[in-house]
């Protein structure tokens, strides 16, 4: 988005900001792929999460198994219209990396979380058409299986659900300080980026991506703490956050909780390949992994938040991947 002419530009605004030229173009990719596919509940994967979780890096690795499809840079800005985007967009994207600075490299071909453009619709809509766009996407790539990352879609699991009965979600979890320590620097990071260019912030807007910078919503009502430049925000957020999530989903057997600290570990990898289905490739490059809770944290933060944040950590551990 940073290297975007003022065309590319403009054609964002205005695909964007027209959910009539959006959803017409969904209604005419039905008419003219829909009959072709043969609808089936397939074992389709969600990773959803807090942001700087290890998202990005588990949707890119599952991807590399070739058993998915996904959205990808080849689909912008005509998300709802996966076929015919192919069509319209002869753009190029060289490898390249990502705005957050944080050593994860994109191309055209990479996927990413851009379906929120669908899923920002009401609940009978979604319950109406969630099929059919995930086999639009499924027929663009000729696949069977369709994976999904989207920080967003934690609201949307018993709905999605209730859609797909086979479907399973990936759930990242990573050590509380570090997580909250990374979510402060990407607030700040992208606040810059967002008043050197309005572009990056209305981009973001478009794509439901408000975890950080101007435009930040917290997925939670502050309890204790107000103030976005200070990590104790943050801390606080997780924990709210994935208290709740383990309070609902803890005893769905689709939900997964994965450990962030545990993907660099290979049998840990060939648990999370068996539960997705996708044992025969636990050769997969584990180089997407990296431990990056290596820096040290010299900021102060609340202790008792800390200490909340770290029991929701350990009811996590003792409920992950296990053969």
């Amino acid at each position: 988005m940073q290297n975007y002419s003022s065309i590319q530009k403009l054609l964002h605004d205005f695909i964007f900001n027209n959910k009539f030229v959006n959803k017409s173009l969904f209604e005419l990719e039905k008419i003219i792929y829909l009959k072709q596919i043969k609808l089936e509940n397939k074992p389709h994967t969600f990773i959803t999460g807090l942001p700087r979780s290890g998202t990005t890096s588990l949707l890119n690795f599952i991807y590399s198994s070739n058993e998915f499809a996904s959205l990808t840079y080849k689909n912008m800005p005509f998300i709802l219209s996966p076929n015919l985007s192919k069509i319209f967009n002869q753009k190029n994207i060289l490898k390249k990396e990502r705005l957050h600075a944080d050593g994860i490299s994109f191309d055209i071909n990479s996927p990413e979380a851009f379906d929120e453009v669908f899923f920002n619709n009401k609940n009978g809509y979604i319950k109406n058409e969630l099929s059919n766009y995930i086999n639009l996407i499924l027929s663009s790539e000729k696949k069977e299986r369709y994976l999904s990352k989207n920080n967003l879609n934690f609201n949307r699991i018993d709905l999605i659900n209730s859609i797909l009965s086979k479907c399973i979600f990936l759930i990242p979890i990573r050590e509380p300080l570090h997580h909250a320590y990374s979510l402060l620097n990407q607030h700040k990071h992208f606040i810059k980026l967002q008043k050197k260019d309005d572009f990056i912030r209305r981009y973001m807007n478009y794509l439901g991506h408000n975890e950080f910078g101007l435009n930040h919503k917290p997925w939670n009502l502050p309890l204790n703490f107000n103030e976005l430049d200070n990590i104790n925000y943050w801390l606080e957020q997780w924990c709210l956050f994935y208290d709740n999530i383990f309070e609902k989903y803890k005893n769905h057997t689709n939900c997964l909780f994965i450990i962030y600290e545990n993907l660099i570990n290979p049998n840990y990898i060939k648990i999370l390949l068996e539960k997705i289905n996708l044992s025969g490739n636990d050769r997969l490059d584990l180089n997407f992994f990296k431990n990056a809770n290596k820096k040290e944290i010299n900021v102060d933060y609340s202790t008792s938040t800390y200490k909340k944040a770290k029991i929701v950590y350990e009811n996590f551990k003792n409920r992950t991947l296990k053969n």
